[in-house]
């Protein structure tokens, strides 16, 4: 993840993850909203919300225990920034293939 991302590019980089991979309109990507009774994401597109979110910002996210407290758009913005504030490097670098 580069390190000199604002929140608003993060913020906007989330977003895309949403409407790009789960086709949700960008009027409904509010921090308020549930992920699975607002924006109606199921188990199955949580697994491929981790991959799109590790493609996006390059960074290991599968094995954060923190993953099971987001329950929000806004908890998925805190919790990429906490990785970008905990200087999480990239993956590839975290992975053995």
């Amino acid at each position: 993840m580069k390190q000199d991302m604002t929140e608003q590019e993060i913020i906007a980089a989330v977003n895309e993850v949403f409407q790009e991979d789960f086709e949700i309109e960008r009027e409904r990507l509010l921090p308020e909203m549930n992920i699975f009774e607002d924006l109606e994401l199921d188990s199955l597109d949580i697994v491929d919300l981790v991959v799109a979110m590790q493609k996006k910002f390059k960074v290991r996210v599968r094995d954060d225990e923190r993953i099971k407290s987001i329950r929000t758009l806004g908890d998925v913005y805190q919790f990429v920034l906490m990785l970008k504030n905990e200087g999480v490097t990239p993956a590839a670098q975290h992975w053995k293939e």
